[in-house]
């Protein structure tokens, strides 16, 4: 049987990948706890969707799921057991080793039963005045009441007693916890001018629940949350008004089917199994935390003035000859130009719409919006262009996982502002990241491209790498006009892709290529290699080709971040394959493919991973690097992550995500190393500027 891994399980190592950050002795205080915050944060989408489908598989039945190769009570059972273990060892990193160091440096999360007179009385009148109208108790009597709990909000449950001499049952209730309207963390008065104390509001209505039921004795009190269904199933509709499917699905997502309840671990069972019977829920949809949920709310966890517990400011490489140039489509003529954001400043970006915009030559600008930031310059730059007469057009991704309302926003404020506005093609995600501009020079018009792995989001650029190429080649500025006519028209174009590809059209049939001619070369005892960097493998084909090529003797090392579903190393299978994944400060969002190609070094730079989905379900771009200097400067940057002995894991069947570790006294810690290596490439072009002006 070939190996291979779900994707499910392979996500849930990435995401213990977030978790290691957390406890990384060389990682500052305050970015554990923003990783904690991620993890948590992502635990919660993949229960939104993922879980949530493989519950849905279950309940539809055998008979409706003949064709799965895999049996989703299975995946179900290992998801809930990982994520157990998960989340003991979150309790654990966060309780022993996040609050003491908080401590150290005067920083103190107080429960209710340590707080001072001053204390007790501050957080009585901030119940009062602030959280009474938000707590909504309700008695829970069977199936008779049954409130509805909405999604991901934090609620307790109470045991209590009636204070009638009689009665000897256990009763139970419900208030909510108001973090959705206050801030999770509240500063308390201090003891003394040195510390800063805090308390956790799921404390504050803990300590005033006695007066919301006074017939009852309250005995205990135990965290819960409900997290609700948020697939809105439309990848495959090919029918009717896409649009208002998506607004009407975007009002159902906050009632979607129950997908897990959260509760606190040291919760009884009588209590338990009286809220499964409330609930209507299942073991599968079960899954036990510490005392305190929705950890996402770290994000806003009060700051501290000391730097030493942040990461140390990196502050972006500013890409002078481009960003002070007086047009930035002179210096595209002069040659292509890579942009790596975070390393290098976003400006440049910026400034390729802001002077289409103001530029008279300029008479069109297209672009593909996927993800865009809330307040953007450069859909600010589109909008001054209408103005300015030129014609706009963009093409707006509706189905962008929850960012479906931003972008529905951004597409009416656009088009208000006369754009034109092309909206998502049912049954496909366009992912491509791309934009054009049409200038007239000397009464011929010419098209300048930005191609790039990530999307035109300015706060992103700030945390994800991702690498952007400006060119004004011909061969790839004509095939990036006909993938727009095709946005724009649904119409077919009459040429076939020949330096592109393109997702539906010859894109997977490319690579497949591309991993056949390095296998062939092996076979003749050539030398053949293979390197990929993405965020996801789990394409059975792909995948099966890469075992194939492994075989034949192909060198492969691969560089994937989040799901790997191929096994590297088997002998036989995958023996020369070799796998890492980095997680660091930045997001690691760019995917580069290498083939070495009987020495043409062919490199390429793309918006897809290899994932059944970007491969089958989506419109996507792959472009060549055809300037030979950026080529050798992105294969550099390949070597350096493949070098990474600091941050890189090891992905193996064991799924251990163990620290790669080698014998050399040198600490490569890529990131570090790729902000110095551009540096460096930037202060040499600099120099070499100068020295051709003087002479």
């Amino acid at each position: 049987m070939t190996p291979y891994i779900h994707r499910d399980i392979s996500w849930l190592a990435f995401n213990y990948r977030v978790l290691q950050e957390a406890k990384d002795n060389s990682v500052p205080l305050y970015e554990k706890i923003k990783f904690l915050a991620i993890y948590s944060s992502n635990l919660d989408e993949f229960f939104r969707v993922r879980v949530a489908n493989h519950r849905n598989l279950v309940r539809a039945g055998k008979k409706t799921r003949k064709n799965l190769d895999f049996e989703p009570e299975n995946i179900l059972t290992e998801i809930l057991k990982i994520v157990n273990e998960q989340q003991e060892e979150f309790s654990h990193i966060f309780e022993k080793k996040i609050v003491p160091k908080l401590a150290k440096n005067g920083m103190y999360i107080k429960r209710r039963k340590k707080l001072s007179e001053d204390q007790i009385e501050f957080i009585e009148e901030y119940f009062n005045e602030y959280m009474l109208p938000f707590v909504q108790p309700v008695l829970l009597v069977g199936k008779k009441i049954r409130p509805f709990l909405n999604n991901a909000s934090l609620y307790l449950a109470l045991i209590m007693t009636s204070k009638e001499p009689k009665d000897n049952n256990y009763h139970y209730a419900i208030v909510k916890v108001p973090s959705d309207h206050l801030p999770r963390y509240l500063e308390l008065p201090a003891d003394n001018d040195e510390d800063r104390d805090f308390i956790i509001i799921d404390d504050i209505v803990r300590h005033n629940i006695r007066n919301l039921f006074p017939g009852y004795d309250i005995h205990d009190s135990h965290s819960i949350k409900l997290t609700r269904d948020a697939e809105l199933y439309i990848d495959d509709e090919y029918s009717g008004d896409l649009i208002e499917k998506i607004k009407k699905s975007l009002n159902k997502r906050s009632v979607g089917t129950a997908s897990r309840l959260v509760f606190d671990r040291t919760m009884p069972d009588h209590l338990l199994t009286f809220l499964k019977s409330v609930f209507e829920l299942d073991h599968f949809d079960l899954l036990p935390e510490g005392r305190y949920h929705n950890n996402f709310d770290l994000f806003g966890f009060p700051g501290i003035k000391e730097k030493h517990l942040y990461d140390k400011p990196q502050k972006p490489l500013k890409m002078s000859v481009v960003e002070n140039a007086e047009s930035i489509f002179d210096e595209i003529k002069k040659g292509d130009i890579l942009n790596h954001v975070p390393y290098h400043s976003y400006e440049s970006v910026i400034k390729f719409f802001e002077d289409a915009a103001s530029d008279p030559k300029v008479t069109h600008i297209k672009i593909i919006q996927y993800r865009v930031a809330k307040v953007s310059r450069i859909m600010d730059a589109l909008m001054l262009a209408v103005k300015n007469g030129k014609q706009v057009s963009a093409f707006v991704e509706v189905k962008a996982r929850f960012d479906e309302a931003a972008n529905l926003q951004w597409g009416e404020r656009l088009e208000k502002a006369g754009v034109t506005v092309h909206y998502s093609m049912p049954g496909l995600k366009v992912h491509s990241k791309m934009t054009i501009v049409r200038r007239i020079e000397k009464n011929k018009p010419k098209i300048y491209c930005y191609f790039s792995t990530g999307n035109f989001h300015e706060d992103t650029a700030k945390l994800y790498s991702d690498i952007g190429i400006f060119t004004a080649n011909k061969n790839l500025t004509s095939e990036a006009t006909r993938v727009f006519s095709y946005l724009e028209t649904k119409n077919r174009p009459p040429k076939p892709f020949k330096h592109l590809a393109v997702g539906q059209f010859n894109l997977k049939p490319m690579l497949l290529d591309l991993i056949a001619y390095e296998t062939a070369q092996a076979v003749k005892g050539k030398p053949a290699e293979i390197i990929l960097k993405m965020n996801s493998l789990q394409d059975s084909e792909m995948i099966a080709a890469l075992y194939k090529a492994s075989n034949k003797g192909v060198d492969i090392k691969l560089i994937v971040r989040g799901i790997c579903s191929l096994v590297p190393g088997i002998e036989k299978i995958s023996e020369n394959i070799e796998a890492i994944s980095i997680v660091d400060r930045y997001l690691e969002h760019s995917r580069i493919f290498y083939f070495f190609h009987g020495g043409e070094e062919r490199t390429y730079l793309s918006s897809a991973d290899w994932m059944v989905r970007n491969l089958h379900h989506r419109i996507e771009t792959i472009f060549p690097i055809l300037d030979q200097g950026i080529k050798e400067t992105i294969i550099d940057l390949l070597h350096i992550q493949l070098n990474d002995n600091v941050k890189a894991r090891l992905i193996d069947l064991n799924k251990n995500n163990t620290y790669v570790r080698d014998t050399t006294d040198l600490a490569i810690r890529s990131q570090v190393e790729t902000y110095y290596y551009l540096k460096r490439k930037l202060e040499q072009e600099k120099a070499e500027l100068e020295e051709e002006m003087d002479n």
